[in-house]
């Protein structure tokens, strides 16, 4: 049998909604034993969150069940002495603790990082919020939407007609939640080198401001803000979104020999040799220009036609498909990128499995997202807790 990566690690999971379940997903899915810690009463919000209202009432909401596979689900109330006590267990053996709550909310439970440490040095306690720990904001709310605005990220997106415009996703907590992931399995690869456990501290908003790399480096070092371009990219022409007989066709010209090759492609060798077209720099200063020319042979053609035309000349170049055709691609279903999963009560669903592709240690969609509350009995029972103590606990709101 294949061994996975994260085989014995133990993940205390005290995460709601999206950023954190991102993160403890893609360990469940490298094998470590992800267990959620959720309140009695309704648990992760994320489980009333969907577009099946059915569901929601199930506390199975399609939001819940997008992130929270592989994983095991107990019920705990953490203000309670008991439920103090019961985590307080856990934590002896757990290997890392995953929260994202705001700063402060587990020191005053007593729970926090330095405390939790005195009983297990080795712990990995990472810490996801909106701002971090510290700082002028760090307790303010967030949510991804706030994020997305104050990063930087809203403002550089659409055109002058449509700006600032939104990612179509979550893109900032998805982002932290990876970042996340990341940093905890570099703090298990330190561990294992020095036995040492510690703090992570992981901000969305620092999360993401990286990925903006290229345009940053373009007000930092060149001093030059970005311009808002649409859908065409800023470091090459032709290089965006184009218009053709059927629809829209995405060419990436990036290089002066794919530019060339466009040329010929389309049947317009002669822009090659004008002065306003020779050179990168000088295309993309007459970015409007260029694209109506070449909308006016594009559009002479389905996409379809041209998308083979110009990958057969090494000009990347792709059809923009809706969500569903994305999903379904041939592409996606040869990479398994989705998987199927029975979830009981429910039927089978269909999730996004690990993306890296593990030749020795895969990652594997194995168990469908628990029912709240499901891994009660295993989980406190392997503490030495019987079935009447459960009962009692469960009468007093404790799980």
């Amino acid at each position: 049998m294949t061994r996975k990566v994260l085989e014995g690690i133990k993940v205390l999971d005290l995460t709601n909604v999206l950023s954190g379940p991102f993160t403890t997903l893609h360990l469940a899915q490298l094998g470590a034993e992800v267990i959620k810690v959720e309140n009695p009463k309704d648990g992760d919000l994320a489980r009333k969150l969907g577009i099946l209202p059915d569901l929601n009432k199930k506390l199975m909401g399609t939001s819940f069940l997008a992130q929270n596979c592989n994983k095991l689900s107990i019920t705990l109330n953490t203000k309670s002495p008991e439920g103090k006590e019961l985590f307080r267990k856990l934590v002896k053996d757990a290997d890392v603790l995953v929260e994202n709550f705001r700063p402060g909310v587990m020191e005053r439970l007593g729970l926090g990082y330095q405390s939790l440490a005195e009983i297990n040095p080795k712990l990995i306690y990472c810490a996801i919020s909106g701002f971090g720990q510290t700082g002028p904001d760090a307790f303010k709310p967030a949510y991804d939407q706030i994020i997305q605005g104050l990063s930087g990220e809203m403002a550089v997106n659409g055109d002058e007609r449509l700006n600032p415009l939104r990612a179509g996703f979550p893109v900032c907590d998805t982002v932290g939640g990876l970042n996340a992931a990341f940093a905890v399995m570099a703090a298990l690869f330190h561990r294992e080198r020095t036995g040492e456990g510690q703090f992570i501290d992981v901000a969305l908003l620092d999360s993401i401001m990286p990925l903006m790399g290229w345009i940053a480096a373009n007000l930092l070092i060149g001093g030059e803000q970005p311009t808002l371009l649409g859908n065409h990219n800023f470091t090459a022409a032709p290089s965006g979104t184009f218009r053709t007989q059927d629809g829209y066709i995405n060419i990436a010209a990036n290089k002066q020999e794919q530019w060339e090759s466009v040329c010929d492609v389309l049947g317009v060798p002669e822009l090659k040799a004008d002065p306003h077209f020779q050179e990168r720099d000088s295309r993309k200063q007459h970015r409007p220009e260029l694209t109506a020319l070449l909308e006016v042979r594009l559009t002479q053609r389905p996409t379809a036609f041209w998308v083979e035309a110009l990958n057969a000349k090494d000009v990347p170049s792709g059809a923009i498909l809706g969500l569903e055709e994305a999903l379904r691609q041939p592409q996606i279903e040869h990479r398994r990128v989705l998987h199927k999963v029975p979830v009981p009560d429910i039927g089978e669903i269909e999730v996004f499995g690990m993306t890296a592709l593990f030749e020795k240690t895969p990652g594997t969609v194995d168990t469908p997202p628990p029912v709240l509350g499901e891994h009660n009995e295993r989980i406190f029972g392997a503490l030495g807790l019987t079935g009447a103590q459960l009962t009692d606990l469960k009468s007093k709101g404790v799980i």
